[in-house]
């Protein structure tokens, strides 16, 4: 009796000391509903995969919300491990001295081979330093696309597999939509990105000098030409015959599409996996509309969504479990099956073969808008912005544009507003950033 007492309490003693010697990392993220859901699942496969160690994501609200929270946190000393910020972020966390650890630092430290050649040019591109060092892991990578009701396309005698392609060609189609009792046929989620930002990348002009930021601080925005004024102006015509309703910032225009409320809207390809389980009629994906008499056009949309940072002064065996965990995220199969699921680009090119391979896009078509937007050949002003302080000018540019839709700032001075005050933002980051 006494030595099976004993040999008990040695059992369970050596079951303390495999807990203890788990080693645990917070994920901070700011993914909610089936997203949410979608990083559990990641969360709960590597957890299932080993024993060693155990991430926990946090959601930590909005992505401004998060990138506010995770600054906060770092000053106070308890910032998580991994933190996940969208791509507006990446210039501070690249200018932030002492703040991150370099995604290809932590896994060399861990002895585990990163070869940042797998990951698809314009993905990685936009995560690496001037000195060709990736500073961190992409993750989530979406782009802008046009999602559509195909039911209410029917409903307005319209061709539910002939989206409209260019921007005339949206309006004629909200007309229609209109005519047949829709109150909302087009609206727009993240309008910075979707009406400026990737707007410029796919007409091939600048939304910002130095080469959107690319090749130096000093970068300003270009957002008053010609062919910016015509579209802002477009749109806010379009806003006042009630072809375009505004419906806020950020995504949430999102919601109005999955709920059968609007009938088109530019947003992200990310917001496929909702649209899938929310809409009750049938959606389709077409790329993100173009206006025919621009040379250059249509050329490549610009980079969204977020990748993962991860945060300094943990300790060594913190840092493993990082590597550990970005190792098993880079896995193509796990790759692939994020992209069938959420929308998000397939960041490797074996995850596009493995999806590709398996019919996906044929038995779900449009799902290919996004890779295909993102593989065309790059150039100088479409590889992507990247810009200081650029969470507060796309506040400065939402605050602007809404004077705009509803009436109160033509077209022109809503733009050259966004420039005065964007640019003071830019300036400000420059000056603090020296050196």
């Amino acid at each position: 009796m006494k030595l099976k007492m004993t040999l008990t309490a040695l059992a369970l003693g050596l079951s303390s000391v495999c807990a203890q010697a788990q080693t645990e990392i917070q994920w901070w993220h700011s993914m909610s509903g089936q997203l949410g859901e979608w990083i559990g699942g990641l969360a709960k496969g590597f957890n299932d995969s080993q024993k060693a160690y155990k991430v926990t994501p946090v959601f930590k609200g909005t992505y401004p919300e998060s990138f506010a929270a995770t600054v906060a946190a770092f000053r106070a000393g308890n910032a998580p491990h991994i933190v996940q910020i969208f791509e507006v972020g990446t210039a501070s966390m690249m200018a932030a001295k002492g703040v991150i650890v370099p995604v290809d630092q932590v896994m060399k430290t861990a002895g585990i081979k990163f070869d940042p050649g797998v990951y698809v040019p314009a993905v990685s591109g936009y995560y690496t330093a001037p000195n060709g060092q990736m500073l961190s892991f992409p993750f989530n990578s979406s782009t802008t696309v046009l999602h559509y009701n195909k039911d209410a396309f029917k409903a307005a005698g319209l061709d539910p597999n002939s989206p409209p392609k260019t921007w005339p060609e949206v309006a004629l189609a909200a007309a229609k939509l209109k005519a047949s009792g829709h109150k909302c046929p087009f609206t727009t989620a993240w309008q910075s990105w979707t009406q400026l930002e990737s707007f410029s990348a796919w007409h091939n002009v600048e939304f910002a000098t130095q080469r959107n930021g690319f090749n130096g601080l000093n970068a300003r925005l270009n957002v008053t030409t010609p062919l910016h004024v015509r579209h802002i102006e477009n749109l806010a015509n379009m806003a006042q015959q009630g072809l375009f309703v505004y419906k806020g910032r950020n995504n949430a225009a999102d919601a109005t599409f999955q709920s059968g409320e609007c009938a088109m809207y530019t947003g992200s390809s990310a917001a496929y996996g909702g649209i899938k389980r929310n809409l009750k009629a049938e959606a389709g994906i077409s790329t993100l509309p173009y206006y025919p008499d621009v040379p250059g056009s249509p050329q490549n949309t610009v980079i969204g969504g977020a990748s993962l940072w991860a945060i300094s002064g943990k300790k060594p065996e913190e840092y493993k479990a990082v590597a550990a965990f970005y190792q098993y995220l880079s896995d193509a199969q796990v790759q692939a099956k994020s992209h069938q699921e959420t929308g998000y680009l397939p960041i490797t090119s074996a995850a596009f073969k493995i999806t590709e391979d398996s019919g996906f896009y044929k038995k779900n078509p449009g799902t290919d808008v996004s890779v295909t937007q993102m593989i065309r050949k790059t150039t100088d002003k479409s590889r992507g912005i990247r810009l200081g302080n650029f969470v507060q000018v796309r506040t400065i540019i939402d605050e602007e544009l809404e004077q705009v839709w509803a009436g109160k700032k033509s077209a022109k001075d809503g733009l050259e507003a966004i420039k005065k005050r964007g640019d003071a933002e830019l300036e400000k980051f420059e000056k603090a950033n020296k050196g």
